[in-house]
């Protein structure tokens, strides 16, 4: 499976730079890194003011409208392109041509066109993408691994290291076009976690989607807690939280936040938000999720369950190094359906 190589493989991790996006690809790429050697660039893609919002089929000229802040695409191409979100997409549909097929050419996320464009599309199995080059995953690839949790703790040790068991993360998102979280919703979410603390310890992190008057809600209920409330301002504790928590809460608003959450192997809840409309995907990714025994939802009591912890982001890297050693070979691996189963730089 590992490819014949002499040089470590090139990978460029491809975003709009948002970090729920951003991650997806970089946790990939380091996934990667884990199975064979590789170098690791991120490039982040942005479009001038006048462009952004253009769709992907007017995008022709797409050098041309990048802003200044945005990162060039530009040869030596990589041996491997993993990119993610819809700015990407002019790039990746071209990649191939550009590469003259040397490239394995990797999107992330329902690419809504055509899929013979890519060697592989990892797609969330809730988007219901379906195609011999298609890998459906259970939620998002993310940078979560037992390793980088307990690295990421060791900051923040000293705060955390006294706080009383149990103790409750929480992981609150905010408005999108399928959700909010008004502050009615909030004032009853947050007194259910009031509840649920108990004795134990309170880790809460805001999102910068959460609104305003919620947010004053959140502080106003639990700012009296034993624990930390993050603003989003300074060091980022997410990750030491995840690592020190006996319980997680997640809104659901968020397919990354639970996937993340679904790592660590502890028990995780699902607290519900405003909807704004259907369902859909989201009611789809959560059922697997308790169908797998990994989430419940949140009625202000707290169990303690086991499950599988969720690994798809190795289970998608040893796919794309399968399907690379199988492009070096000259060979497809891509047959059947694929559903059956470093040093990172910025420029």
């Amino acid at each position: 499976m590992e490819p014949d190589q002499a040089q470590p493989v090139t990978i460029w991790a491809v975003s709009d730079g948002r970090a729920g996006i951003e991650n997806q690809v970089l946790g990939l790429a380091e996934a990667v890194a884990r199975l064979i050697p590789a170098t690791i660039t991120v490039k982040r893609i942005r479009y001038d003011a006048a462009f952004d919002r253009w769709p992907t089929a007017l995008k022709l000229w797409p050098d041309r409208m990048l802003s200044p802040d945005s990162d060039r695409v530009e040869a030596p191409y990589p041996d491997i392109w993993l990119a993610a979100g819809r700015a990407t997409l002019p790039f990746s549909l071209r990649m191939k041509k550009r590469s003259d097929g040397k490239t394995l050419v990797i999107q992330l996320q329902d690419p809504k066109s055509n899929l013979s464009a890519f060697d592989l599309v990892i797609a969330p199995e809730h988007d219901e993408v379906h195609g011999k080059n298609v890998l459906s995953l259970l939620g998002s690839t993310n940078r979560i691994t037992a390793e980088k949790l307990a690295a990421e703790a060791l900051a923040w040790r000293g705060r955390l290291s006294e706080l009383r068991h149990p103790r409750i993360a929480v992981l609150i998102g905010g408005k999108s076009k399928t959700h909010d979280l008004t502050p009615e919703r909030a004032r009853a979410m947050a007194a259910d976690i009031r509840q649920s603390v108990g004795s134990g310890s309170l880790l809460l992190t805001l999102s910068r989607r959460t609104p305003d008057d919620a947010r004053s809600v959140f502080h106003e209920i639990l700012g009296d807690l034993p624990g930390l409330i993050h603003n989003g301002h300074g060091e980022n504790p997410y990750f030491a939280f995840l690592d020190a928590a006996d319980h997680i809460l997640v809104t659901e608003d968020s397919v990354n936040m639970a996937a993340e959450a679904a790592v660590t192997g502890k028990p995780v809840y699902r607290l519900a938000m405003d909807r704004l409309r259907g369902e859909g995907k989201f009611a789809r990714f959560h059922d697997a999720l308790e169908r797998r025994g990994i989430v419940r939802p949140f009625n202000g009591r707290l169990d303690t369950w086991t499950y599988a912890a969720l690994n798809e982001t190795a289970r998608a890297a040893a796919k794309v190094v399968e399907v690379f050693s199988a492009k070096r070979q000259g060979k497809s691996s891509l047959s059947s359906p694929p559903h059956d189963n470093g040093e990172v730089a910025s420029k």
